[in-house]
């Protein structure tokens, strides 16, 4: 009888290994039954579009991250001008999307020339480095700095300059070919011809 129980044992002992073996091998062998699972990158909030006017050095329209303070767009339009009156103001107010800002200063501040600028957004043309170009002795590179003159224009300037020398007033530039009153009335007062 003893030697019985052992077979019996032992059948039940083979049998459980070949269960437990035979599921292993239909767990690893079979197609994943649940459907694939993509992760997805988080979401980066859109910027919103803040116009800025009144005593800032560059009046325009910027792109400031989400839940940025007034103090941000100032920095971002080249900070405040002499003049400008910061007590009327909540430098720490939180922007949003579409918002007018006026900075209030004491003076008179010009109606700012923008022009569309990176993103399309309208900026303040910043001066060329040293201040007004000599249309007189500027190469092509430094007259590409001025807002409105791309490379043909700086080229036909040039060449212009070289066939009938210097300019004597910058509505001289009005003789070069591609320049007319309206390209004129934006880059003049960039220039100068002395």
């Amino acid at each position: 009888m003893r030697k019985m129980v052992e077979i019996t044992l032992g059948v039940l002992l083979g049998v459980a290994v070949g269960l437990l073996l035979g599921g292993l091998l239909y767990l690893s062998t079979r197609a994943p039954s649940a459907q694939k699972v993509e992760l997805l990158p988080s979401s980066t909030p859109e910027p919103v579009s803040v116009y800025i006017t009144g005593a800032v050095e560059r009046p325009g329209v910027y792109q400031v991250p989400r839940n940025s303070r007034l103090v941000q767009v100032i920095a971002a339009a080249g900070g405040l001008r002499e003049g400008a009156d910061i007590t009327q103001i909540n430098l720490a107010q939180k922007v949003e999307d579409g918002q007018r800002i006026d900075i209030p200063g004491t003076g008179e501040f010009p109606t700012p020339q923008l022009v569309i600028g990176g993103k399309g957004l309208l900026v303040t043309p910043t001066l060329p480095p040293g201040g007004l170009v000599n249309i007189n002795t500027a190469d092509a590179a430094l007259l590409e700095t001025v807002p409105g003159i791309g490379p043909t224009i700086a080229n036909r300037i040039i060449a212009y300059r070289e066939a009938n020398g210097p300019f004597q007033k910058v509505e001289d530039l009005l003789k070069v070919s591609g320049i007319g009153p309206k390209t004129l009335e934006k880059i003049k007062p960039y220039l100068t011809v002395e």
